[in-house]
């Protein structure tokens, strides 16, 4: 078992690894809106800018370890304004990925989320054999 913390990830929110490798499935700790870069910054304003910063956020956690969005086999999302946000997240999502190639996918309405964002996004991967 790996356990994988990003240098150039995201700065974690709680105590855990951004992501655990099993017999080369990957467990992608859910990623919040925050700014790498900037971790103390205000989050994006609104559902859409805070989903693309959520996902470029995976993104650098399964850059870190060599894969992409690509290997991602399942996604979970949480949403806190799920009545409101729910169809502009599924109107962006397919963008992220292939043309018919979309993971599968849970979304589940909160009531909070850590540092207030209106998203957060955990994934699966499988590294290729």
């Amino acid at each position: 078992m790996l356990h994988h913390m990003i240098s150039s990830g995201p700065r974690p929110v709680a105590p855990f690894s951004h992501a655990v490798e099993v017999d080369g499935w990957v467990f992608v700790t859910g990623q919040m809106p925050t700014d790498p870069a900037n971790p103390d910054a205000p989050l994006p304003e609104g559902i859409v800018a805070q989903t693309r910063r959520v996902v470029e956020n995976l993104r650098i956690v399964l850059g870190g370890i060599g894969l992409g969005l690509e290997h991602v086999t399942m996604a979970r999302i949480y949403l806190t304004e799920f009545e409101r946000d729910y169809q502009a997240l599924n109107e962006l999502w397919p963008s992220f990925f292939t043309p018919g190639r979309l993971p599968s996918r849970t979304t589940v309405g909160v009531t909070a989320l850590a540092v207030g964002a209106l998203v957060e996004i955990d994934l699966v991967a499988r590294r290729p054999n």
